[in-house]
């Protein structure tokens, strides 16, 4: 075969790269890859505004109506009975002092918020009465949070105010036993009304009405001073014992602090209508002066003052023992004033 001189290579043959007429076929371009612009946010809408500050505005209603709503915490003050709620599968605390600190800790929360915050003492026993009376299940924070919401309206509660927790245990057992003092009290002198199926409630009434007089008449005779009052009823169970302070250094009638005074009036006058044996004793305490006791015996349906070796035999005596006791250093003891008939 004879050879023409054409090169056999693929790029040599017409068509391939050249046009029509033999000219150079240009090379196509190359396109570049289109690269997206970032999408800028939409501006937001007017209703979009609206609902953000709607949001904004109800959640700040919401903290200001919290302020306005009180709590009530109720603790288990005592190790025995925070025992008795740990056979409790819902409840979350295994060690007593850890618990204090924590409710510590939720006190001064709900005070920095602005919270009126009273506390309450948690009774294991009368949880499980109340929780068996209702028909809840004592093994659940809603039964609990139930029970603390009948403690608050039953009373007996102390007001958080910042004090330090082993400050507010002590006043807060204190408060829990004023209050179930004033409970038996109070049952006992609805029973002096009775007289067989007929209720005579102006019985208990006018005992407690005669109860308030005395006790202003002791105050006002005991003239200025700090007054510590404690009057005592037997009963049939331990005695009934009340405790008082009056305030009377200043002009006027002297301070009664509330409950106290309710509770005080209440033992007084179930011994002034069970015409029971009983005592009142007080103490005053005047600046740059000695102390001094005085004692009253409850006799008739009214207050007898004791002589002043009545009032040192009653002070210096262990009463379960019968035993003398030393008097006290710096304090005087002196006869009971003479008070008067009731009015």
């Amino acid at each position: 075969m004879a050879h023409t001189g054409q090169r056999s290579e693929d790029w040599g043959r017409p068509g391939r790269h050249r046009g029509e007429h033999g000219k150079p076929k240009p090379h196509p371009k190359t396109t570049k890859p289109k690269t997206t612009k970032p999408t800028k946010p939409k501006p937001k809408t007017a209703k979009t505004n609206t609902r953000t500050r709607h949001r904004t505005r109800s959640q700040t209603a919401r903290r200001a109506l919290r302020r306005e709503v009180p709590s009530t915490v109720a603790l288990l003050a005592d190790e025995r009975d925070f025992a008795a709620m740990r056979h409790y599968a819902s409840f979350a605390f295994d060690d007593h002092g850890a618990y204090l600190r924590q409710m510590e800790g939720l006190l001064k929360a709900l005070a920095a918020k602005g919270v009126h915050t009273t506390v309450a003492l948690f009774d294991p026993v009368a949880y499980e009465e109340f929780c068996a009376d209702t028909r809840l299940d004592p093994d659940t924070p809603a039964s609990r949070t139930r029970y603390t919401a009948e403690l608050a309206a039953a009373g007996g509660t102390v007001t958080y105010e910042g004090q330090p927790i082993d400050r507010l245990v002590p006043r807060l057992i204190g408060v829990a036993d004023e209050q179930a003092t004033w409970e038996y009290a109070t049952a006992m002198l609805s029973r002096a009304g009775h007289r067989g199926e007929c209720r005579d409630d102006t019985t208990a009434r006018a005992a407690f009405d005669r109860a308030g007089a005395a006790l202003h008449k002791v105050v006002e005779a005991a003239g200025p001073g700090v007054h510590h009052l404690v009057c005592s009823v037997p009963a049939d169970g331990p005695s009934l014992v009340a405790v008082l302070h009056a305030d009377a250094r200043e002009a006027g009638p002297p301070k009664l602090p509330e409950p106290s005074g309710l509770v005080f009036r209440t033992v007084l006058a179930c011994g002034f209508a069970l015409r029971s044996a009983g005592g009142l004793v007080l103490r005053t305490i005047v600046a740059d002066a000695p102390e001094t006791v005085r004692g009253w015996a409850l006799h008739d349906g009214w207050l007898r003052p004791l002589s002043e070796a009545e009032v040192f035999t009653a002070y210096c005596t262990d009463a379960e023992t019968g035993e003398p006791i030393p008097p006290e250093h710096g304090v005087e003891y002196r006869a009971g004033i003479p008070l008067g008939g009731p009015e």
